[in-house]
């Protein structure tokens, strides 16, 4: 079969067998990759579905023993075994949207100004830095944010603040109450420091993905550097800009320590941003070693459970308006 397939190419038998042997050694190989790759997919799933599995049947004696009550009810009392979610719940969505409202915009405007803006002998330093941020771990955030940065918000910043809102409708409610310092406001502040690396990294690398055609057509057109950002840079790359504001909103809603030290640990819902509070990921980080009887480790894996739905929420959210745009566009 083979010499009569090659019979008119003037190839020696033994040519031909060599080339069958590479040829049969490639397709091997390329069989083999197949199925690496197909297997490493497999076990992302695998890993996954073992996560929520674990999670569901350990948070199933607190759901049998309270009921939905346990994600409505706010309060958390080790002693009588009397456990809600709700607490934990506000904590984490407030801080998380508080900081990527700070950090967002913050990083949209820095990496605009290093791809647009920026000086070439500035531009590496500034991403230097901006890298430096991303690779420090979360303790020193929060050993920085308690010894630093809380006494300086609490002697400088909360009690001018107090005064300037305190007949203000609404906002006299925000920013009431002594300043602590620590609270829901400071840990979003650092949180809000913590992601904008991320959202800042991202968008610097799709913003100068973008065809210099492009901004040197809306240039020629006469247009400003902020028409050219806003109406050719962000449009072109709004794809990628979401991606880093999820990235960012992951972190922030997954984050422990940093939180831990500076949100004041207490389980309770008040409308004062000044005022301690806690999250999901602080409440297990906290109790879960001293955690006594089933109820109680229960109550924290449900918590745990009650997060990762929220950040699956986040993420389908994110990837339904991503579909959104894609088929706005075309």
């Amino acid at each position: 079969m083979v010499d009569a397939t090659w019979q008119g190419t003037g190839l020696a038998a033994q040519d031909i067998e060599e080339r069958a042997r590479v040829l049969n050694r490639l397709r091997i190989g390329d069989i083999l990759f197949h199925q690496i790759t197909k297997t490493a997919a497999i076990f992302v799933l695998v890993v996954l579905g073992g996560v929520i599995v674990s999670l569901f049947l350990g948070a199933m004696p607190a759901f049998s023993e309270f009921g939905f009550s346990f994600i409505t009810a706010q309060s958390w009392n080790p002693v009588t075994e009397k456990f809600g979610a709700l607490a934990p719940i506000y904590g984490t969505i407030v801080t998380s949207l508080i900081a990527m409202l700070i950090a967002v915009p913050f990083g949209l405007m820095i990496a605009m100004f290093l791809t647009e803006l920026c000086p070439m002998w500035l531009r590496r330093p500034i991403g230097i830095a901006i890298e430096l941020l991303a690779g420090i771990p979360s303790i020193i955030y929060g050993i920085w944010g308690l010894f630093v940065f809380a006494p300086f918000l609490q002697q400088y910043v909360q009690p001018p603040v107090i005064a300037a809102f305190e007949n203000v409708p609404v906002l006299s409610t925000l920013f009431a109450g002594p300043p602590f310092g620590i609270g829901i406001l400071t840990a979003s502040l650092i949180l809000a420091i913590m992601v904008l690396p991320f959202i800042t990294s991202i968008s610097r690398d799709v913003f100068d993905a973008v065809p210099p055609v492009l901004k040197e057509a809306a240039y020629g057109l006469g247009w400003t550097q902020w028409e050219v950002w806003r109406y050719v840079v962000l449009p072109y790359t709004r794809i990628g800009v979401i991606g880093g504001v999820m990235l960012g909103l992951g972190r922030a809603l997954g984050e422990t320590m940093a939180v831990t030290f500076v949100i004041g640990n207490a389980h309770r819902i008040t409308a004062s941003l000044l005022a301690p509070g806690t999250t999901i990921s602080a409440t297990i980080a906290n109790e879960f070693t001293e955690a006594v009887g089933d109820l109680y480790t229960s109550s924290l894996i449900a918590l745990g459970l009650i997060l990762f739905v929220i950040t699956f929420i986040v993420l389908a959210v994110a990837r339904y308006l991503l579909l959104r745009i894609e088929r706005r566009v075309g």
